[in-house]
């Protein structure tokens, strides 16, 4: 078992987590990592990626702790501030019993003299987002002449985000001699191009996309013609009985913002909830989500990344993600602990493709559920519609929720 390969002080922190098997990522990863292997992974978000990486990286800096100079010997970039903060703190819970293992956390939006004030002390591990970096890199903060090892987290979503060049400018100022480690959703197109320009002879791992077969969700689609159409929609469905705390899904922050505040003023308990907020902002919004004292939280995906609130009955996207494995993740929000859950999408006709995407990853067909009164112009699939949910209500108008 792969576990037994790392320092008996990683070994120590896993045991008290209450770990005591490796995932498939984990025990295909870590051997061929501390044999100092190059790796490509594809792996999805909720495999156990993080600790694949993280757990063989820890054991290199345990077993030669003096190593001299500055900088990272560790070096982890990934494409968002929420994925960093997690991937630090995870860092930070596997080395719990190794003292002399220091780590930084740097991303965009955040002030620069404690991101200064850190990068100025001895640390082993650099957890960063590649824009923030570069400008460390720029000011002279950061040099690399002992790093050992290059992590790419979540390559495929960093690519699609535009930091292509950032990578590869960050990648060519490192040793040549590092041991590079690229993990991603898949392993095609453009992120394989990367992976064969910064990897040397990669051992590839490819764990099998979880398809989650959410037979405890219920999956319903709603074919709209434009935004209004979507607000009027979204209005009616969280006036439905049965509906005890949702989320709705957007796919940027200004709109999460902007339709939390017309829930709000429509008398919803709402509130949104996205990267651009401070830790203490989420970290409150999460509690009062807990205590019931939020019953529709507006997300964007990386923001709702680990939520675990049983009284989720429904997920709304009103804005379909353009990952079949986001989708996955989004609907898996409700379900919980048995319960059954409702997720709910609208569509209009220029997400055909993306509709279809999913549709193919999950295995699953949405049938068109259309409400009397609301019909669409567009229609989305040729099946016959199913009609539910009794006739519609008023729009946003500033009538109490009844939820």
């Amino acid at each position: 078992m792969a576990f037994h390969l790392l320092h008996e002080k990683i070994q120590k922190a896993i045991a008290e987590l209450g770990y005591t098997q490796p995932t498939p990522i984990q025990d295909q990863a870590i051997p061929k990592i501390l044999e100092k292997c190059d790796l490509q992974a594809s792996a999805q978000t909720g495999t156990g990626k993080t600790a694949a990486f993280i757990l063989p990286g820890l054991d290199q800096i345990a077993k030669n702790p003096n190593l001299p100079g500055k900088g990272p010997r560790i070096l982890i970039l990934v494409p968002t501030r929420e994925l960093a903060m997690q991937v630090a703190a995870e860092a930070a819970k596997y080395s719990k019993h190794l003292s002399q293992v220091k780590i930084v956390c740097i991303y965009g939006g955040a002030p620069y003299p404690v991101q200064n004030r850190d990068l100025s002390r001895p640390y082993d591990i650099l957890v960063a987002t590649p824009g923030r970096l570069i400008d460390h890199i720029e000011r002279g903060r950061i040099q690399f002449k002992r790093l050992e090892m290059l992590i790419l987290d979540e390559a495929d979503r960093m690519l699609d985000m535009g930091f292509i060049e950032p990578v590869e400018h960050i990648a060519s100022l490192t040793p040549k001699s590092r041991q590079t480690l690229l993990f991603s959703a898949t392993l095609k197109g453009s992120v394989l191009k990367l992976s064969q320009r910064l990897l040397n002879n990669p051992v590839e791992i490819q764990i099998e996309a979880e398809q989650m077969e959410k037979k405890n969700i219920e999956q319903k689609l709603y074919p709209v013609d434009n935004l209004d159409h979507k607000y009027r929609l979204l209005d009616h469905l969280l006036n439905e009985e049965g509906l005890t705390q949702a989320i709705v899904f957007t796919a940027t922050k200004h709109h999460a913002d902007e339709l939390a505040d017309k829930l709000s003023a429509s008398g919803f308990d709402a509130a949104a909830l996205h990267g651009d907020m401070n830790q203490r902002q989420r970290t409150r919004t999460i509690a009062l989500l807990r205590k019931g004292q939020i019953r529709i939280l507006v997300a964007t995906d990386v923001a709702a990344r680990g939520i675990d609130v049983p009284a989720i009955s429904h997920v709304i996207n009103f804005d379909l993600p353009m990952s079949p494995e986001d989708y996955v993740h989004r609907i898996g929000r409700t379900g919980r602990a048995g319960a059954l859950g409702i997720a709910l999408s609208f569509a209009a006709n220029k997400d055909m493709h993306v509709l279809r995407r999913i549709e193919q990853f999950t295995g699953n067909k949405m049938a068109s559920t259309i409400i009397p009164g609301m019909e669409p112009k567009f229609k989305a699939q040729a099946k016959p519609a199913k009609r539910s949910w009794g006739p519609p209500r008023r729009g946003f108008g500033g009538r109490k929720s009844r939820i």
